[in-house]
């Protein structure tokens, strides 16, 4: 069913420490406040061929997020990006130019779910005009909602006519370990999306089954360190209840998987993790 899982990544990106956490601050005070930045952290694409074609979960960052002046918005709102992160793209980091240096093309792509719609996420959308993409119902609705762009979703980047979305519910599955609700990607139990919300309300997560192989879960940005998630902290960004609910059903998900591997956006770890 799953013939190759690997990871590519559009460019990298500082944070602030506080982002990745764990921090008992509030979010607006550490971005207010905060004086340093992390050393680069990717910004992780993963490639799965299935049989059905090829998946993508995430779809990274777009070069002209660094090239145009007009791809933020401005003013106040534009200031809180600023203070958010800092992004190094390469003119070879687009997709298209990485999946072709690892023998696909941008039209072999049947299927891109996303975690979630922050600019970081859906980069590649442009390039995706054959392609289904795949969000949680909850996340579309979420990014539908009064002062969108203050709360990271770019609607104008996201909202393209030229793209086949598939809004997806989570329905009840058969229990897998903590997680009752979810959606079969293909209907053979080797994709599936799992809510894991509490980055933002409608995040999912993707459970990648493999024969002979450790089972994969890709995470967005549910976390920005495995080790920290299996530590059971959460990052410094999202609504803390909801999170620190999905990482306990994370790691629940080890006494039924005690080899599960996590893979986060922007874990420097994740390209070591699939090797």
């Amino acid at each position: 069913m799953i013939s190759k899982v690997s990871t590519l990544s559009t460019g990298s990106v500082r944070i602030r420490p506080e982002h990745v956490g764990p921090t008992d601050k509030n979010m607006y005070v550490w971005l207010a406040t905060s004086k340093s930045w992390t050393q680069p952290r990717p910004i992780n694409v993963y490639v799965v061929e299935h049989e059905d074609g090829l998946v993508l979960f995430d779809t990274g960052q777009d070069r002209a997020s660094v090239t145009d002046p007009h791809y933020f918005p401005g003013g106040p709102t534009g200031l809180v990006y600023d203070r958010l992160a800092t992004f190094d793209i390469a003119p070879d980091q687009t997709l298209p130019n990485l999946l072709t240096a690892a023998g696909y093309d941008i039209a072999d792509v049947h299927t891109a779910v996303l975690s979630h719609l922050h600019q970081d996420h859906i980069g590649g959308l442009p390039n995706l005009s054959k392609a289904r993409i795949v969000i949680a119902d909850e996340e579309w609705r979420s990014m539908r909602r009064p002062l969108a762009a203050a709360r990271g979703y770019l609607r104008r980047h996201i909202e393209r006519p030229d793209l086949r979305w598939e809004r997806i519910h989570h329905e009840g599955i058969d229990p897998i370990g903590p997680f009752d609700q979810g959606h079969d990607l293909f209907g053979d139990g080797s994709l599936v999306l799992l809510p894991t919300p509490g980055h933002t309300p409608g995040s999912l997560s993707m459970l990648v089954r493999r024969t002979g192989a450790p089972p994969l879960l890709m995470v967005g940005d549910l976390t920005y360190d495995a080790d920290l998630l299996a530590a059971g902290e959460i990052p410094g960004v999202g609504n803390r209840s909801e999170l620190h609910r999905a990482v306990a059903k994370v790691n629940q998900l080890r006494e039924l998987f005690p080899d599960l591997v996590v893979l986060a956006a922007h874990d420097p770890a994740a390209h070591l993790a699939l090797h």
